[in-house]
């Protein structure tokens, strides 16, 4: 059977909401909102795709402590296939507080570190190997890496989040072994150390044929032939949340690679994901099942 499997620690998020502004050290404001959710990464995109029908593998760390038990009980809520690989006595969920202002958001986090010893490698591989599209991020090189020359066929999809480390020169070997890219504006920025999109894609194309940039309310740039394209973001959106939207649209971009649609639908695919995703509080509570996704797509592509 073929299935899209991804590793990585899972963000749960406690969102406040309603606010107009931060507090200063020594105040209390209270919000208007308030939830607790599975959080953005790999876990949002898992969640997405089993939305939209597409078979998944996960693999990822949880402990017995509160946090982990009610990811655990969300994963099955959504019909995500999950693989436990943590057997430490800590908390290894990333637990972050969210807080959303009219003008962006803010983040504390925690969660107790672990490494991956080779026992935990062996067992990552063994759960990856199989897949057709693997969600990548920048770490664990030696486990892709094995897949790859086991599997040169195998779709790897590398998205890496905010890193302050991040550059060419640290994620040169990554960059070669994936198949595509999807930083946003300010990762891409940061990576390439340019001041502009533009002079982004150019760098990043000496290592993809096809170069993607997320650019939020923007849409989304392709590079490809040296030539860019913009996708607008979906029209019509009153967002009100950007927490998660690029999960989202990797979500909605793998769900069209793994139905073999062009590179240009694919995009367009996950543009409309992460418009549905910005209408509501957190990275799961806007979204879009396939058949609204084909429904939406199909009317503003009449033509395929």
């Amino acid at each position: 059977m073929r299935y899209v499997a991804g590793a990585g620690v899972v963000n749960c998020d406690i969102l406040y909401s309603g606010i107009t502004r931060l507090p200063s050290e020594g105040e209390e404001i209270f919000s208007t909102g308030f939830d607790l959710q599975l959080g953005g990464g790999i876990p949002g995109i898992m969640v997405n795709l089993a939305r939209l029908g597409v078979p998944v593998k996960f693999s990822t760390y949880l402990g017995n402590d509160f946090f982990s038990q009610f990811v655990k009980n969300q994963l099955e809520q959504f019909g995500v296939h999950y693989v436990n690989l943590y057997t430490g006595t800590g908390m290894p969920v990333n637990v972050t507080s969210v807080v959303i202002t009219p003008k962006d958001r803010t983040f504390i986090s925690h969660r107790d570190d672990f490494g991956y010893n080779d026992t935990m490698k062996q067992q990552l591989f063994e759960q990856l190997r199989g897949a057709s599209i693997i969600r990548m991020s920048n770490h664990l090189y030696e486990v892709y890496s094995r897949i790859k020359q086991e599997n040169p066929d195998t779709i790897f999809v590398m998205d890496t989040g905010w890193d302050d480390t991040m550059s060419l020169d640290n994620y040169a070997k990554y960059l070669e072994l994936a198949d595509y890219y999807t930083p946003n504006k300010k990762e891409a920025l940061k990576l390439t150390q340019t001041d502009n999109v533009e002079d982004a894609a150019r760098l990043l194309s000496r290592y993809f044929e096809t170069t993607i940039i997320k650019l939020g309310p923007d849409g989304c740039l392709l590079r490809e032939n040296g030539q860019n394209e913009i996708f607008p973001a979906t029209s019509g959106i009153d967002p009100i949340d950007a927490t998660g939207a690029g999960d989202a649209f990797n979500a909605g971009f793998i769900y069209g690679l793994y139905h073999n649609y062009d590179i240009r639908t694919c995009i367009a695919m996950g543009n409309r994901m992460g418009g549905a995703c910005v209408s509501k509080v957190g990275c799961l509570s806007g979204y879009l099942t396939e058949e609204q996704l084909l429904r939406e797509f199909q009317a503003s592509n009449p033509s395929r």
